[in-house]
């Protein structure tokens, strides 16, 4: 199975975008449909403080009738983040995602922020795995052996 690490260099890009407390939710916002992410790491001071994501901003500006342009990303971001390290298999990620309910994982390696995965790579990288095993057990089956 796929490490996260893995999963990180396969994604291609090593740069991590990320936000501080006090940018605006409209900065983020900006930021998040430029880069064509779904979230966003809040850090201050080189520390993970909190995610931002589209979730966030429906629920906590739009909803409440606050203004995206002088809000900042600390008021709605949400604090509690879990994370995951770079040598955790994606099976370790979709069943943190499916018990926190949470859309994207941090990667922290000793405590430095050196990504972010979303649900759509955990899956992307699970139905991979699975592809290939099937594939490997029909080669098997076939007597064609495995990786044929």
């Amino acid at each position: 199975m796929v490490t996260v690490k893995q999963l990180l260099k396969s994604k291609g890009s090593s740069e991590v975008w990320s936000v501080t407390p006090d940018t605006s939710v409209y900065d983020a916002l900006n930021l998040m449909n430029e880069k064509n992410v779904g979230a966003l790491p809040v850090v201050e001071d080189g520390r993970l403080v909190g995610v931002i994501s589209e979730r966030d901003y429906a629920r906590k500006v739009v909803l409440l009738g606050k203004s995206s342009l002088k809000t900042p990303v600390s008021k709605i971001m949400t604090p509690r983040v879990f994370f995951v390290e770079p040598h955790q298999k994606m099976t370790d990620c979709m069943e943190m995602m499916t018990q926190k309910r949470v859309r994207h994982l941090p990667v922290l390696d000793g405590g430095q922020l050196i990504g972010i995965i979303s649900i759509g790579d955990v899956l992307k990288e699970i139905i991979s795995a699975q592809e290939t095993y099937i594939h490997d057990l029909e080669n098997y089956i076939e007597g064609r052996g495995y990786g044929q």
